[in-house]
């Protein structure tokens, strides 16, 4: 009987100490979803919105670091021009960047 009523007397942990691990967790995937997952995600948006504005004539810089000219535009594949009378049909997911988004320094 003394060891229930010593049980019942004793103070209950306040709620920051019953909560604090889950209050952690949740700020850590806070922190990941505001320096890791939303730029990323925000980062593949304008990739897509880019690939999707290509259309002919449009300069380009593949994946493997190819230089070309766009040709002809289709659903998943681009046909581009390299150099005068060089074509590659290439997929629209490798294509990287736009030239003229380059620094000059490296564009010569």
């Amino acid at each position: 009987m003394i060891h229930l009523l010593q049980a019942v007397a004793q103070p209950q942990p306040g709620f920051m100490q019953q909560y604090s691990m889950l209050i952690m967790i949740g700020l850590m995937v806070l922190v990941l979803w505001l320096f890791m997952w939303r730029p990323e995600s925000k980062r593949r948006k304008q990739m897509q919105a880019f690939r999707e504005s290509l259309k002919k004539g449009s300069k380009i810089i593949t994946a493997g670091g190819i230089y070309g000219t766009v040709k002809e535009v289709k659903d998943n594949t681009l046909l581009i021009e390299v150099d005068s009378d060089v074509t590659l049909r290439i997929n629209k997911d490798m294509v990287v960047a736009d030239p003229s988004d380059l620094p000059q320094a490296q564009q010569k």
